[in-house]
């Protein structure tokens, strides 16, 4: 293994930064390659087959361009919908991204748990696979909300999000049936993590659930006895369309120090 071959990340936006925050810190000194599918987001609002089609394509390129050790989609709606197309397409190992409902249920008191996502993420049948088998006790409340997607493309990109805003976007889940009893919302979209600080502020008597860091557990054991450079170097963001992209400062946290067109 060469040390500079890099992690891959993959998601439609930003939103795959909750993924790599984490695994920076298990591993500060992996290469990154980040690439965002600006041209095809928001993934939440196209259709199964576009997602199917378009997500391991494009992988593809990605793979044979920058030759990475491990390629991560974190990116809930591609990983529900595209993670099995994208492993049988690729020669290197892929990890996904799925609802945390297994540690939600784990700690949830009331038996009701929030799934807030994308509209795409929310309505597939593994979120029913999960429910019925980590959580079949417990009353699973879906929201799909492309508002909160916005808002934490919004936030990176340096622009103020009012809470007033994200207390809109999340509030029918609260008023669906059953939604008073929920205690635990899963994040199930990478981007919702983003916005984890004002949806404490807007909710504040609930637990929130994230897969971050334990995708991040997950890349750490799969490379576990590969080579690392020496030093952190910077990460690369690449986006597939002319976007707004983020400051380069709101990315130095997650050791992102380049931004470019793909």
């Amino acid at each position: 293994m060469n040390p500079a071959s890099p992690i891959l990340f993959f998601d439609s936006g930003v939103g795959g930064l909750s993924v790599l925050g984490p695994t920076r810190k298990l591993l500060p000194n992996a290469p990154i390659v980040y690439a965002a599918d600006s041209a095809g987001y928001p993934y939440g609002k196209r259709t199964e087959a576009e997602i199917a089609s378009r997500v391991p394509a494009l992988l593809g390129r990605l793979v044979e361009r920058f030759h990475p050790r491990l390629a991560v989609i974190a990116c809930n709606t591609a990983s529900t919908i595209a993670l099995d197309h994208v492993r049988s397409a690729l020669d290197v190992p892929v990890v996904g991204t799925v609802p945390a409902i297994k540690p939600a249920a784990e700690i949830s008191r009331s038996r009701v748990i929030g799934v807030l996502g994308t509209e795409a993420t929310v309505r597939q049948p593994y979120v029913d696979d999960l429910g019925a088998k980590f959580a079949s006790d417990c009353t699973l409340v879906r929201h799909g909300s492309p508002e909160l997607v916005e808002l934490a493309e919004a936030k990176l990109a340096g622009d103020n999000v009012g809470l007033d805003d994200v207390r809109a976007a999340a509030q029918p889940m609260f008023d669906a049936r059953d939604g008073e009893k929920i205690d635990t919302v899963v994040l199930a979209c990478t981007h919702f993590p983003l916005l984890e600080d004002e949806l404490r502020a807007a909710f504040p008597h609930i637990s929130y659930v994230d897969g971050g860091a334990g995708i991040a557990r997950r890349i750490a054991w799969l490379t576990r006895e590969q080579p690392w450079p020496s030093a952190p170097s910077p990460g690369l963001m690449l986006f597939t369309s002319d976007s707004r992209a983020p400051a380069l400062g709101a990315l130095g946290s997650y050791g992102i120090g380049e931004v470019k067109r793909l």
